[in-house]
């Protein structure tokens, strides 16, 4: 079969027209979001930075959600997005299992954030919101909506974790040609970010900490809204464009999955490739969910599921997550992306049911099967990607150990052209 053969990809009219809301097919309801106090909050107390649309699908029961015409055109600027066999892999591995990869990277950030940044910044822009404010890790988030708000006209200032904006300047290049503004965080523009800073003026930053700033800019200012890249109920929601379109494409390949593997951070990615296939596990389809996180931020492997802040100063309200606690402080690993200290409450639900498992893999593993991946599919993987790619490198050799290949599916949710600088640490260079 031809090469080209292996790149599965959709017409432009086959774009999902609804999002799929897992909510209503959990074994058990999610439980509700508390205030310090353990009272549940009140919709209404969302109201102060998220905008109703935006509410009514975090809460949602209805299991599809039509996407509203204005974000259908955006997401056409990209999507359908392929579906490719990476054949070359498969050979330099020597395994006999089929490996597919989701090419998420085509987007114009380069990352499947974009898939929530079109929604969130249309929703936003049709409740008369003028200004936006978020945090982000790596810069993928901040990059793909720097390119929404741009899209729908809107200003947007992003806080930026400070040691992922040493490592990838150049994610600050792209928001600021964009528009948005930019600053690292801990920053002096917040009272939060002062307070750090005050207390330990060499601190690294943290994503918790990124949204505790990004919360009270946004609290302190009737035109602002606050956007989340991951981990709420309504950013999954707009992810499973991802897992709609993948089993699509695998029923074209004739294909039935044996693994879906993406990396974790707060959840997005995961749940978006994964949350549409829930339905099967549950009706006893084998297929199974492996979410793929750094041994060095073990969330889902080593956490506590409890109730906890999604932010270090408590803005957020505790929500149902796995956590490793929002003091937790992980080390300055070059997927920015990965290193939170919660999960998405619907992820958590997830393998607390144990529908889905979780694994931690080392960082020098998800060096080598990126070299690996670059050497043979050509395509560099983002660090974050590369921790899906890793598991799904070992899942595939210990089928071929067991004699058992299977159809594995993974979701290359970014590129790693802005992190040559892990590359550079992690590779052997010529002198």
């Amino acid at each position: 079969m031809p090469l080209q053969e292996y790149k599965i990809y959709l017409p432009k009219n086959e774009i999902p027209t609804s999002w799929y809301n897992i909510l209503p097919d959990l074994p058990e309801p999610l439980g509700p979001y508390l205030t310090p106090d353990r009272l549940p909050v009140a919709p209404s107390a969302l109201a102060g930075i998220f905008p109703q649309s935006l509410i009514e699908q975090e809460l949602s029961d209805e299991r599809d959600h039509k996407i509203p015409e204005e974000v259908l055109e955006a997401l056409a600027i990209w999507r359908p997005t392929p579906l490719v066999r990476a054949v070359r892999l498969e050979k330099a591995l020597g395994v006999k299992s089929r490996i597919y990869y989701k090419d998420e990277s085509v987007s114009p950030s380069g990352s499947h954030k974009s898939n929530t940044a079109m929604a969130q910044a249309y929703y936003n822009k049709q409740a008369g919101i003028k200004r936006l404010t978020t945090e982000t890790g790596a810069g993928q988030w901040g990059t793909a909506l720097s390119i929404a708000t741009k899209h729908f006209g809107l200003d947007v200032r992003v806080f930026m974790v400070k040691v992922s904006l040493e490592q990838k300047p150049y994610r600050k290049v792209i928001m600021n040609l964009m528009g948005a503004e930019v600053f690292p965080s801990p920053s002096t523009v917040t009272k939060v970010g002062r307070e750090a800073l005050n207390k330990d003026p060499d601190t690294l930053g943290t994503l918790g900490l990124a949204i505790s700033e990004a919360v009270e800019e946004a609290a302190s200012r009737k035109d602002t809204n606050y956007v989340l890249g991951s981990v709420l109920n309504h950013v999954l929601l707009h992810q499973t464009v991802i897992g709609l379109e993948v089993k699509k494409q695998l029923a074209i390949a004739g294909e039935k999955p044996d693994y879906l593997i993406a990396c974790h951070g707060g959840g997005s990615n995961f749940g978006g490739l994964v949350t549409p296939f829930i339905p099967q596990i549950l009706a006893g389809d084998k297929v199974k969910a492996l979410a793929a996180e750094p041994e060095s931020c073990p969330t889902l492997t080593k956490g506590s599921f409890t109730y906890d802040a999604g932010d270090t100063a408590g803005f957020t309200p505790l929500m149902p997550m796995y956590s490793l606690g929002t003091d937790f402080k992980p080390p300055a690993i070059h997927a920015g992306g990965l290193r939170y200290h919660g999960a998405s409450p619907i992820v958590s639900a997830l393998l607390k049911s144990k529908l889905i498992d979780a694994t931690a893999v080392s960082s020098e593993s998800v060096f080598e099967f990126a070299k690996l991946f670059a050497n043979s599919e050509y395509v560099i993987p983002a660090p974050e990607s590369a921790h899906a790619l890793a598991a799904t490198c070992l899942k595939a050799l210990e089928l071929e150990k067991l004699g058992k290949p299977g159809c594995l599916v993974f979701t290359l949710s970014g590129h790693g052209l802005m992190d040559l600088a892990a590359y550079q640490l992690n590779i052997p260079q010529n002198d």
